[in-house]
């Protein structure tokens, strides 16, 4: 009889126990705890509180951008009044969802962009532990989503503010912009008129204005508007970098980091025409500013159309604009020569891009040998042998193709802002530590920093919270908060990270080892200079 009772409370409290894991623990909250409240300068917005953190997702700081918006400098939102809920996100810009087809896509959720897609995409999102003005001076996180310059949103999972507002006490914003045609298309390269002037670079106004929005009401959120940090991963990275070039967006914020998206240069006014009078080509439209009366659906198909043809749509450097000079060329740029910086490139960048996993040895060779001889594709490929014993052949492709790509982009963008005359400091790290997603084979890929950004484990790319990824995340996002507080990464959970000077070279490497390095793998750049030097005299 005993042993009866005993199984069934066994059972009766096991079921206790499996519904008090999915159930909300049952204490007492008001509604006004549950939906807090806060106000900005065009009204009231109601957020939801999970757990203690404050979330106002789809919060408008731009008006629509459709027809006569359509390429026009950011206008405000129209004023509310009562509360307006913001409970979700809200709507994308336009943009070719991704191939499910590609296991990097699906590796790092690409295809997860909710809220919708159109032309009212001008809003952000923000996660605060407070939605009141406290005088709580919080350093304000402001990411630049990834996906070049043509797809991504604020709202994808890996830009979840919440953990990094859980983690420190901070304010974390992310934001949705103008894309492809309709955030880059220089109408006056195709003929339209004046008024269309700043048509090429849109998309980076629409990220001053949302810079804007934040320095007007993040006091209500508990942010401190002088400590504003910048900050965004491939195509954000290419996006910081534009926008840390821009006197629109000078005092704006305060600290800024570029990972893995070193933009040294914009596209110019003679490639970006070609593309305009493309598009207006494929939709059949011979005056440019016709281009304001096509539905969005119909301009998104022919800029895919077009883009397959080999055109490219991303900022255009235009004289007299808000985008006058490219971003750090020739020199970094002067609007900016007092904010912190820190660059990036991950170990295995390129991989995104590469799909020949079960390439060789000798395909490697094979593949080296097209662009330099037989010789030297031997002596490259051993090199990096011996640098890296222990990886696939296949990340000894991709890390041959960083380090001739991705990793020059930042050593110069760095070499640059190193020179400024009393320039503020600059810091730099590798990411090296390797995904664990798809069994490892993508190695430390591009983007795989990016949720640690926001104190994020639990993705695909970092294995499910593992152990090692929630070690990566503490010391990751411990730096990203030491830096937006005081313009230094430097705190307790690294070690010390000199900053970056032309003779030492320093790095952070972020690994289960992180440590600081002088020059790191000098011998492999030590090679690349010793051929690259080869080529132009021999060219």
């Amino acid at each position: 009889m005993s042993s009866k009772l005993d199984r069934r409370a066994f059972v009766r409290g096991a079921g206790l126990l499996c519904a008090g894991m999915w159930a909300a623990p049952a204490l007492a909250i008001t509604e006004a705890e549950m939906f807090p409240v806060a106000t900005t300068r065009y009204g009231k917005i109601k957020g939801i509180t999970w757990s203690g953190v404050h979330a106002f997702k789809g919060v408008p700081y731009g008006a629509a951008t459709a027809g006569r918006n359509r390429w026009k400098a950011p206008q405000p939102p129209a004023s509310w009044r009562g509360e307006r809920e913001c409970f979700d996100y809200g709507v994308i810009s336009p943009q070719v969802t991704t191939d499910r087809r590609s296991e990097y896509s699906t590796l790092i959720m690409w295809d997860r962009h909710v809220g919708g897609m159109g032309e009212d995409m001008l809003t952000l999102n923000v996660w605060s532990r407070v939605a009141k003005a406290d005088g709580g001076k919080r350093p304000v996180f402001v990411s630049f989503h990834g996906g070049g310059y043509t797809t991504g949103s604020g709202n994808a999972p890996g830009y979840d503010g919440d953990p990094l507002a859980r983690f420190e006490d901070v304010v974390v914003v992310t934001v949705n912009h103008r894309l492809g045609a309709f955030g880059y298309l220089d109408l006056v390269g195709a003929g339209a008129s004046a008024e269309f002037a700043d048509a090429g670079s849109i998309g980076l106004l629409d990220l001053v204005a949302s810079l804007k929005w934040v320095q007007e009401n993040i006091e209500n959120f508990g942010g401190d508007p002088t400590r504003v940090f910048i900050f965004g991963q491939s195509g954000g990275g290419a996006k910081t970098s534009a926008i840390y070039s821009m006197p629109a967006a000078q005092g704006l914020f305060s600290r800024a980091a570029v990972q893995s998206g070193s933009a040294l240069r914009g596209q110019t006014r003679e490639t970006a025409a070609k593309a305009a009078q493309a598009l207006m080509k494929e939709l059949g439209v011979t005056k440019a500013e016709r281009l304001v009366d096509v539905p969005w659906t119909k301009l998104l198909a022919a800029q895919q159309t077009v883009q397959g043809q080999g055109s490219a749509f991303s900022p255009v450097v235009v004289e007299g604009t808000a985008f006058a000079r490219h971003p750090f060329d020739p020199d970094a740029p002067p609007a900016s020569k007092d904010v912190p910086l820190i660059v990036s490139y991950t170990a295995d960048d390129a991989a995104l891009r590469l799909t020949n996993f079960k390439v060789d040895a000798a395909g490697v060779k094979a593949e080296l040998a097209k662009q330099y001889d037989a010789a030297k594709a031997d002596r490259i490929f051993n090199a990096y042998r011996a640098e890296y014993p222990d990886i696939s052949d296949y990340l000894i492709n991709a890390r041959i193709a960083t380090d001739t790509r991705n990793a020059k982009s930042v050593i110069k963008q760095l070499e640059l802002k190193a020179a400024q005359p009393d320039g503020a400091p600059c810091y730099q790290y590798i990411w090296e530590w390797k995904s664990v997603g798809m069994d490892g084979k993508f190695g430390a890929v591009h983007g795989v920093d990016v949720q640690f950004s926001f104190h994020n484990a639990r993705g695909p790319l970092e294995g499910g919270a593992g152990m090692e990824a929630r070690l990566m995340s503490d010391r990751f996002a411990s730096a990203w908060v030491a830096f937006a507080k005081t313009g230094n990464p430097n705190n307790p959970a690294l070690p010390e990270w000199p900053e970056w000077e032309p003779d030492q070279r320093v790095a952070m490497i972020f690994d289960i080892n992180t440590r600081a390095v002088a020059r790191p793998h000098a011998r492999l750049q030590e090679l690349w200079r010793e051929i690259e030097s080869a080529q132009v005299s021999k060219g």
